[in-house]
């Protein structure tokens, strides 16, 4: 872990739960999900309030809305919406050969820990993340969700501000993480006025071609393609 990161607050076995349940509520919404809620529901009550009330009021709103309209919003939030993109490192690096540089240190992240992702996964999804996070390398995980601080920030923001009802997800998310510090309120305020970067016209990609940006449209349960 990088040394300048803060510890987390919550004990390993608090993160696990809280990050597991986020992974599973911000993927795609299917008939497996909602079979879950149950289980979803009894683990959210293990953790604190901050953690575990925005995403019981989620698991509320699951097991209320019929599933086409699940799914039908959760297209219209995160594949339409340029900055509620789930992949973190979109908001760094934007559609630029900088991206595989970054989804290369996530790949090397999970085999360090002995995670093998499959070929057509890309690493950076919020999802993928919080499960790795849950179930390999608390402090693997902890690592690259500050690292991407100021893009899940804006992530927050802009479901806050759309109304979205995945908004509790996330916030339960970053109310595991430490308060943002000043240098990455800056961060967030650059990417709010700015947006991530354009693509690099005319650069060959740096990474291989399974690590570059793609659409942002989810095929898989889980939110992943």
């Amino acid at each position: 872990m990088n040394p300048k990161h803060p510890r987390p607050a919550l004990p390993d076995e608090q993160l696990a739960v809280a990050w597991q349940c986020a992974s599973l509520l911000v993927g795609y919404p299917d008939e497996q999900l909602i079979g879950q809620t149950g289980l979803l529901r009894a683990a959210v009550r293990t953790l604190p309030d901050d953690v575990g009330r925005p995403l019981s009021r989620f698991v509320d709103h699951l097991e209320s809305t019929p599933l086409p309209q699940l799914a039908a919003d959760y297209v219209e939030t995160f594949d339409h919406r340029r900055r509620c993109c789930l992949f973190l490192t979109y908001f760094a690096h934007g559609d630029t050969r900088k991206r595989g540089v970054a989804l290369l240190k996530f790949k090397q992240t999970y085999q360090r820990a002995g995670l093998e992702l499959a070929a057509d996964e890309l690493p950076d999804h919020l999802s993928v993340v919080l499960e790795f996070g849950a179930s390999a390398d608390v402090l693997g995980a902890w690592a690259l969700l500050l690292d991407h601080r100021a893009g899940l920030e804006l992530l927050r923001m802009s479901l806050r501000d759309s109304g979205s009802a995945w908004t509790p997800v996330v916030e339960a998310v970053t109310a595991t993480l430490p308060p943002l510090r000043g240098d990455e309120r800056d961060a967030v305020r650059r990417l709010a006025a700015e947006g991530p970067p354009d693509e690099d016209v005319g650069l060959a990609p740096f990474a291989p071609p399974e690590y570059m940006p793609r659409s942002q449209a989810q095929t898989a349960p889980g939110g992943r393609s």
